[in-house]
């Protein structure tokens, strides 16, 4: 058997199982190159690369065994691949992670990124917020964004921090982003120039019909209340004391625009364009928020 072939039969596997994509790939084939290649030492500079290269490799008795007990792990336990490797990238970037934190996959990152907010930053932009920071990925891919930057990583969840953490020293970025214990703005020391917030913005009709790959991941991070917005009404009730005078507010909402738009009716904010569509990710100034 070759790779390409072990990677087949492990997506026909996956389909047949029916288990469910979407924290870091979006369909069984790319799932099962991932689990096959990180298995077998194979990937490269993301879990996908590599692919091409070694599809005609043969795979050995043993490892196909080793490979097999990965994809029965990943269909028995419904648990996303990442916890099941440990791993996860985004922007092309290496997390750790596991069951202590959310599996990163925030829109956020590709506005940091692809530059889409540097219209409203500025070289007065030096401190940074991550809110609801998880794993402290956004953190590390805004402090890389921006080298200029510091950048706090505030969470509720003293386990999520201990995965960030690790993600910090992993990118030797200690000295620039400072993770704090915090519920909500609570305990953050702004006033910031830059808040990102990727909440837990899930209604609760939704979460109750989360396939179980995302019931695997901390609820505290997903659920957002009977609309989603029980965070985000309590950040933008008092945000602007934590803003400095041109300060922007970068919010992931998922799927939750109409919910979003009915909470907030006359609040006029800027949709930023992502792989995901234009209504995903907003951007909101502190100007309009004072109003």
């Amino acid at each position: 058997m070759t790779v390409i072939e072990l990677i087949e039969s492990g997506a026909a596997q996956l389909t047949e199982a029916g288990v469910s994509f979407g924290h870091g790939t979006t369909n069984a084939f790319d799932e099962a190159a991932w689990l096959v290649l990180w298995k077998l030492g194979l990937a490269l500079d993301s879990p996908l690369d590599g692919t091409d290269s070694v599809s005609n490799r043969p795979v050995a008795p043993a490892e196909h065994a080793q490979v097999a007990t990965l994809i029965k792990a990943r269909i028995q336990t419904r648990k996303p691949a990442a916890y099941l490797t440990g791993e996860a990238w985004l922007q092309g970037v290496p997390f750790y992670v596991d069951e202590r934190a959310i599996v990163p996959r925030s829109l956020i990152a590709e506005v940091l990124v692809n530059g889409a907010i540097d219209p409203w930053l500025s070289e007065d932009t030096h401190r940074v917020l991550d809110l609801c920071t998880g794993n402290g990925s956004l953190a590390i891919l805004a402090a890389m964004a921006f080298p200029d930057v510091q950048v706090d990583a505030a969470d509720i969840s003293a386990d999520a921090l201990t995965v960030a953490r690790i993600n910090v020293e992993k990118h030797s970025l200690q000295d620039r982003v400072t993770l704090l214990t915090s519920d909500g703005l609570a305990r953050v020391n702004g006033p910031y120039d830059l808040i990102l917030c990727n909440p837990p913005y899930v209604n609760a009709i939704s979460m109750a019909a989360l396939p179980q790959e995302f019931k695997a991941e901390p609820a505290l991070a997903l659920a957002g209340g009977t609309d989603g917005m029980d965070f985000i009404r309590q950040l933008l009730s008092g945000v602007t004391a934590h803003m400095t005078d041109q300060a922007v507010l970068v919010l992931e909402i998922g799927n939750e625009r109409p919910y979003f738009e009915a909470a907030f009716p006359s609040l006029e904010v800027v949709w930023l364009e992502t792989s995901a569509g234009e209504d995903q990710v907003l951007l909101v100034t502190r100007e309009v928020l004072i109003v």
